[in-house]
């Protein structure tokens, strides 16, 4: 640890302990103590390494006007400190382990009733309890009580901590194997020396804990209801994290309880009751008794005369995966019943489902509730897709058919009517949360078998959506996305005939002109991805693309895309450009030659670059460029993008936000890449002579210096020396990664001759400001050019005209290791850093000190 920090840690113990003491934020207490688990966390003794804790500690536990957040730290110091088998001893001597874990002790000072206080107490015997030394003094000083009493607090954080330390006793009671069964580690558990006694206690805490649960699950009366809540909570948390033979023990403590909680059917308790019956059903064999008293409650629970809590029964149960061919099918059946009632497709056997359920689920749906209902029953439908066909109440394609007569009776526009239940259309017409959960089960649905048949009727209504003048663009999002999904899965398109074409591309180029910019943007965004979509079979028995089947290709997209360049909305700038980018992408690939209109987009992207206000859309065209620059086989032969090249590196470097800057060294690290991408190694074990181990080297120079020509004829050295003292660390940081893979590359092949013969310019003196000073430190001699005017060297850190300098030189003159190693600290490496924390609360309780008082000594806290 620094030696600073050891010799200032007693003050700062000392301004602690005074009552009253100001701190310089709320999160001080919670730093101090991060900083110590690190130390106890490398394995360093925290008592060795801060001796003054332990007399801080007993300081604390015998005063009782010390603030309750100073309490709280000092309970959780306490935990830590004794987490350790050496620490626990020590704190065991000086008698502080049991004043501090006595719950009667901070009774009798009035101090239990502060959250803060209990908050402290169970997270230091939640630190504390990592051996068995200290399980045995948990046992022994009977702190089960007082733990098991906080497991209903009224502080939900308390209750919550509570829980965790009650689930981290029972690990540490199970025996070492069935520890290592669930996947925990306690190492210091496996002394075997425990005693007879230790043992029994041990026993005395489970059974404390088993009576305590089935005395507490029972709901006796409503105002009891949040207690209930909470112990299935705390239920479900320990089936799951223990392991057997415990995990048996707790569920057979508890299944009387369970079954006798079922049946008052508290629409409240539904779901933390299911949450603890998949828990303990998760881990049992089939053919024991528990488990099929367990099946036997989630039956009752899927019978119920409560239509909402039936659902979330079958939802739970789809969801947990239950072995159960008949409960899962059973479940599936219920799911689907308000699809089949509302649309009036027969999904469902009549005699499936019991009649009874039908009327009740009926009634149901005459309300305005019944929009949850049917989200539920929507949103489980990826869960139904996965089950396996014999478990299926129909085929999946009559599941797609009900999805879109609803999705039809959803739309404002539409003029269908439903076999079904008519009383529910008036509440889930326009209903956009009703229309997005349709749309998301129709993008899983386009994966089922047979789904061919109905794709001419999936984009009908998809049409219908993108047309409607009453659909949020948060559905027209969706149905976007959802022509994208079954364009994937449906490679013949061959069914899309020239009016459903027509009638798409009319609803493509109205949502291009939507009032609303959201809609605007799910359109351009739109056009870009339909680009990625994998080549398929249309009407010509020809392979096409997507978009040219949908839309016409390039001729219609790219107009629409220009037009969007000029959108008032940043965000539809930015995603015109990213579309353009992608669907631009493929004829870079083929090496087509630029057409008019492509060279007038170059055009105004860099004017975007130069003149956009907004930072989404400079970043966008930035990106452009990239992906022009990736997707092109030979850059070099394309006259445009090399011309541009300089401009955006150029514009780019020096705009004020930060991700364009980078993305702007991003687009000079592929040009850099590219310009060395062919080096021509001979073979390591080759035998040569001194003549021919010169000529390929001064061959190798010759080539390095034309590559290095050309990357500051394109602007790439001056990018990356603007941006390496750039005053955003990730710009600088990532420029001076580069800097060093050009010196890398540069500097070891080419002599002192060569490197004389490559100059770029340098604009700003920011660079040469750190060269001058370099230079007068005597490192370094003869980096200005000798192109240069003696005025010229002697006004370098001044001038903010170009500067000549040799490239090699100032790869060598700047320390860029030195540089590298403190881009990479944090930007708040130093007022986060432990000792910044000491004399900020030094300096702070200083400050609050009263007037004449001495404040020890003066010092400066950290600018935040």
């Amino acid at each position: 640890m620094d030696s600073q920090c050891v010799s200032i840690l007693p003050r700062v113990c000392g301004v602690l302990l005074v009552s009253g003491s100001s701190l310089p934020d709320d999160t001080s207490l919670e730093k101090l103590l991060d900083w110590f688990t690190t130390i106890a966390q490398t394995g360093t003794s925290l008592l060795e390494a801060c001796p003054c804790l332990v007399d801080f500690v007993s300081k604390v536990a015998f005063n009782y006007t010390s603030g309750s957040s100073i309490l709280s730290f000092t309970l959780k110091l306490t935990g830590l400190i004794g987490a350790s088998e050496d620490g626990f001893k020590v704190l065991k001597e000086c008698s502080v382990l049991k004043l501090v874990f006595n719950p009667q002790h901070w009774q009798e000072a009035g101090l239990w009733e502060d959250p803060c206080l209990r908050i402290g107490w169970i997270q230091g015997l939640k630190m504390i309890l990592k051996h068995s030394e200290a399980l045995s003094f948990f046992a022994q000083a009977d702190l089960i009580e007082p733990l098991l009493q906080l497991q209903t607090d009224s502080s939900l954080f308390v209750a919550s901590a509570a829980n965790q330390t009650l689930a981290q006793v029972l690990l540490l009671c199970q025996s070492p194997s069935s520890v290592g069964h669930n996947g925990s580690k306690n190492r210091d558990l496996e002394h075997n020396s425990a005693s007879m006694e230790t043992t029994q206690n041990y026993s005395g805490i489970i059974t404390k804990v088993s009576d305590y649960l089935n005395k507490s699950v029972v709901l006796k009366e409503i105002s009891q209801l949040p207690g209930s809540q909470q112990i299935l909570r705390l239920l479900a948390l320990l089936l799951v994290r223990v392991g057997p033979p415990l995990r048996d023990t707790l569920l057979l403590a508890v299944i009387n309880s369970l079954e006798e909680l079922v049946t008052t059917s508290c629409s409240q308790l539904t779901v933390p009751l299911l949450d603890v019956i998949l828990a303990a059903n998760s881990g049992l064999r089939d053919d024991c008794v528990p488990k099929q008293r367990l099946i036997r409650l989630l039956w009752v629970m899927l019978n119920m005369k409560k239509p909402v809590d039936v659902m979330q029964a079958a939802a739970a149960v789809l969801r947990s995966h239950q072995s159960d061919p008949a409960l899962s099918a059973h479940s599936a059946r219920v799911l689907l019943l308000p699809l089949d009632i509302v649309t009036g497709v027969s999904l469902l056997d009549e005699n499936s489902t019991e009649e009874e359920l039908r009327i009740l689920i009926t009634e149901q749906l005459k309300r305005k509730s019944c929009i949850s209902m049917i989200c539920v029953c929507l949103s489980n439908i990826p869960q139904i897709t996965l089950m396996a066909s014999d478990c299926l109440p129909c085929p999946q394609r009559l599941i797609v058919t009900a999805v879109l007569l609803l999705l039809r009776l959803c739309c404002v526009d539409s003029s269908s009517s439903s076999a079904g239940c008519v009383e529910v259309v008036r509440f889930i017409t326009g209903n956009s949360k009703v229309q997005k959960c349709a749309l998301e089960a129709l993008l899983v649905l386009s994966k089922s078998p047979g789904v061919k048949m109905v794709l001419v009727e999936v984009f009908k209504v998809l049409t219908e959506y993108l047309n409607s003048h009453s659909s949020d663009p948060s559905v027209l999002q969706k149905s976007y996305q959802a022509v994208i999904k079954w364009v994937r899965v449906c490679p013949d398109l061959s069914c899309i005939t020239d009016q459903l074409r027509e009638g798409f591309i009319q609803a493509v180029r109205k949502r291009a002109c939507d009032t609303r910019w959201e809609a605007r943007d799910s359109t351009v965004e739109f056009l870009g991805h339909l680009v990625g979509a994998p080549s398929c079979w249309a009407f010509t028995e020809q392979e096409m693309e997507p978009s040219d089947v949908l839309l016409g290709g390039c001729s219609f997209t790219v107009p629409l895309l220009k037009e969007a360049l000029q959108d008032p909305e940043s965000y539809v700038r930015a995603s015109s450009i990213s579309a353009l980018a992608q669907t631009l992408t493929p004829s870079w690939q083929d090496g087509t030659a630029l057409t008019q209109e492509q060279e007038d987009i170059v055009t105004q992207l860099q004017e975007v670059l130069f003149q956009d206000s907004e930072g989404f859309a400079r970043r966008a065209a930035v990106k452009y460029f990239i992906a022009w620059f990736s997707a092109c086989s030979s850059p070099s032969s394309c006259w445009l993008l090399m011309q541009s090249v300089p401009t955006v590196l150029s514009q780019g470097v020096a705009d004020l936000d930060w991700e364009v800057k980078l993305h702007t060294l991003e687009l000079a690290e592929l040009v850099l890449d590219r310009a060395f991408s062919d080096p021509s190694p001979s073979h390591p074990y080759a035998v040569m002579s001194d003549q021919d181990h010169r000529l390929p080297i001064a061959g190798q120079q010759s080539d390095l210096l034309s590559s290095l020509k050309n990357l500051v004829d394109w602007g790439v050295v001056s990018a990356l020396l603007c941006g390496v003292v750039d005053c955003d660390r990730p710009v600088a940081l990532k420029a001076c990664q580069l800097l060093l893979k050009l010196r890398g590359i540069v500097c070891p092949v080419m002599d002192n001759t060569a490197d004389t013969r490559v100059f770029c310019q340098l604009a700003g003196a920011s660079v040469m400001q750190q060269v001058r000073k370099i230079q007068e430190m005597g490192k370094d001699t003869c980096v200005v050019s000798e192109a240069c005017s003696e005025a010229d060297k002697e006004g370098i850190c001044a001038s903010v005209d170009p500067e000549c300098v040799s490239v090699c030189e100032v790869l060598r003159v700047l320390d860029l290791d030195e540089k590298l190693s403190i881009l990479t600290q944090s930007s708040d490496h130093i007022y986060n850093s432990p000792l910044s924390l000491l004399q900020d609360i030094l300096t702070a309780a200083a400050a609050s000190s009263p007037p004449g008082q001495d404040p020890r000594q003066e010092l400066v806290m950290d600018c935040y």
